[in-house]
């Protein structure tokens, strides 16, 4: 059971104060009655709720995947540059969502935002060990050492050993690689190449745990995820 005035912010109808407001309209029925507190507990998984004659769907939380584009900054607010927050439409940010981690300002690709604040921290755990795959292009040819230096893991500039990763080198572009990683230290990807003697000139993200980009999706566009890839990410609670 859940407060009437949470339900319906939660659903993108507003802030508290804007949904009391609504609510002294009259406009609000709960299974066919009028309501105007927005103290009532209900459940809204079972309860009908319409505003205006419209049926509302409540949903509580939002998971989005969006193609990062360059310049764009992985946070929900920057004093520089424009963020992804800011690349989503007025009905998606009612939702306050933010991403799941970070790419760096020039990387692109697969990000997840979400509300859900459980979901998120359960992806980013370390103990977790959720693999993130990435396309590069590389200063230099990739040579065939590194993949089993990848593989035992890379000491980076600071001391710190990653944990193994796997590479995989392209035939037809000895300058273009995929990695997969399994932790997301700060530039992760970009330090291990300088620890190897190269160095990353474009970087995307093309896969979050087992869910791939969607390549329909052009760089700033964004979607919500479907109910089988919320699955193959451990997310059940949908509404």
């Amino acid at each position: 059971m859940e407060r009437l005035d949470k339900i319906l912010a939660g659903g993108g109808l507003g802030s508290r104060k804007e949904i009391k407001q609504l609510l002294r309209t009259g406009g609000v029925l709960v299974d066919g009655q009028e309501v105007r507190d927005p103290s009532l507990h209900i459940d809204p998984a079972a309860a009908q709720i319409t505003v205006f004659g419209k049926p509302f769907h409540y949903q509580k939380y939002i998971y989005l995947m969006m193609n990062k584009p360059d310049g764009v900054v992985s946070a929900t607010e920057d004093n520089r540059f424009p963020t992804v927050v800011d690349l989503l439409d007025e009905e998606a940010r009612r939702f306050a969502p933010f991403p799941v981690g970070r790419l760096d300002r020039d990387t692109e690709g697969f990000l997840l935002l979400t509300n859900d604040g459980q979901t998120a921290h359960r992806l980013l755990s370390p103990r977790k060990h959720v693999p993130k795959t990435y396309l590069a292009q590389l200063a230099q040819d990739a040579q065939s050492s590194y993949i089993a230096a990848f593989e035992q893991g890379v000491t980076l500039e600071d001391g710190y050993r990653t944990l193994p990763a796997q590479l995989a080198l392209d035939e037809n572009n000895p300058r273009q690689i995929r990695l997969t990683i399994y932790e997301g230290k700060f530039h992760q990807v970009k330090r291990m190449f300088e620890a190897v003697g190269n160095r990353v000139c474009y970087l995307k993200r093309i896969r979050f745990g087992s869910v791939p980009l969607d390549d329909t999706l052009a760089p700033g566009e964004y979607r919500p995820l479907s109910a089988e890839e919320c699955e193959k990410l451990g997310i059940e609670e949908t509404i």
